[in-house]
């Protein structure tokens, strides 16, 4: 993942705070009573006086959820005393305030959503083809990478996130799992001085050491054969049921595919890139060769 916009101040991180998760497993649920119930958008939204459109947005997951509207709901589909106390818990969770919101005024609307799956997640699978991924970046190479786009008021509140959002490799009881598929072409761009670059390789060795951190070096110019359109990021949560997320980050902006086909062939592309980099046991001899010539 690019992550040059990904920014922030926060101390620390809360994912079990953060409504994205409640959000998921509240759309899904809501949907499958629905269905179950043989009731159309048009009638359940008849119900809570609203649009066919803000149910697909409910049941989808993408905004808070007023207990009024799905106490209504509920009742209209049938859903027992058990599993209505349980959805309407959920459902307050739905507008608690995501962990990075002390920093969202400046923190990009297009990313905020990975950046509560990040936190959530039991396991990212990432590919990147320009830059280190923002998880296994030195504060040096974080700060030479944001100062090339920031005012410099800015830069060490940004590169103060991006070193707590890294301490979910470090959580307790259960890290995140991290996969990155790394082309060769991002360690040989210079970010920052010589001495930036030798410290940032270094790093990476001894995360791959840890056993939730596994980091595959690929070919130059394997985006273009493989992944072409640009930086490809996968996530999986420990909720059972709940869908993976893909995370396309693009210049200012990013791409969610929900479509089941849609992650299917993503992770598809994903698994490619693993068969194509170097097998794991070859990045820290792939390393040492690079970090030679700085």
């Amino acid at each position: 993942m690019a992550s040059v916009a990904i920014t922030g101040r926060r101390q620390s991180t809360d994912a079990q705070g953060d409504p994205l998760v409640p959000r998921m497993l509240l759309a899904r649920r809501l949907r499958a009573l629905r269905e179950a119930a043989g009731i159309s958008r048009r009638d359940a939204a008849r119900e809570i006086r609203g649009s066919g459109s803000k149910i697909g947005r409910m049941e989808l997951g993408r905004s808070g959820y007023r207990a009024a509207d799905v106490a209504a709901l509920l009742t209209l589909y049938g859903a027992d005393d058990d599993e209505r106390a349980t959805l309407l818990a959920l459902a307050e969770r739905t507008t608690a305030r995501p962990w990075w919101s002390a920093d969202g005024d400046i923190v990009p609307a297009w990313v905020r959503p990975y950046l509560s799956a990040e936190q959530a997640a039991k396991l990212v699978r990432t590919f990147e083809a320009q830059f280190v991924p923002g998880l296994l970046q030195t504060e040096d190479y974080a700060r030479a990478l944001i100062r090339r786009v920031n005012p410099e008021p800015e830069v060490e509140r940004r590169v103060e996130f991006r070193m707590v959002r890294q301490r979910v490799l470090r959580r307790r009881p259960r890290p995140l799992n991290l996969w990155v598929v790394l082309d060769e072409a991002a360690l040989w761009r210079p970010i920052g001085d010589p001495a930036t670059m030798r410290a940032q390789i270094r790093h990476i060795v001894e995360l791959c050491r840890r056993p939730n951190v596994t980091v595959q070096i690929a070919p130059f110019g394997i985006c273009g054969r493989v992944a072409g359109d640009g930086p490809l990021t996968l996530v999986r949560f420990p909720q059972q049921g709940l869908p993976d997320m893909v995370y396309l980050e693009r210049a200012n902006s990013a791409v969610y595919p929900v479509r089941r086909a849609e992650i299917e062939r993503h992770w598809h592309v994903f698994n490619t890139l693993v068969t194509e980099a170097a097998p794991p046991e070859h990045t820290p001899r792939i390393l040492a060769g690079i970090f030679g010539t700085y």
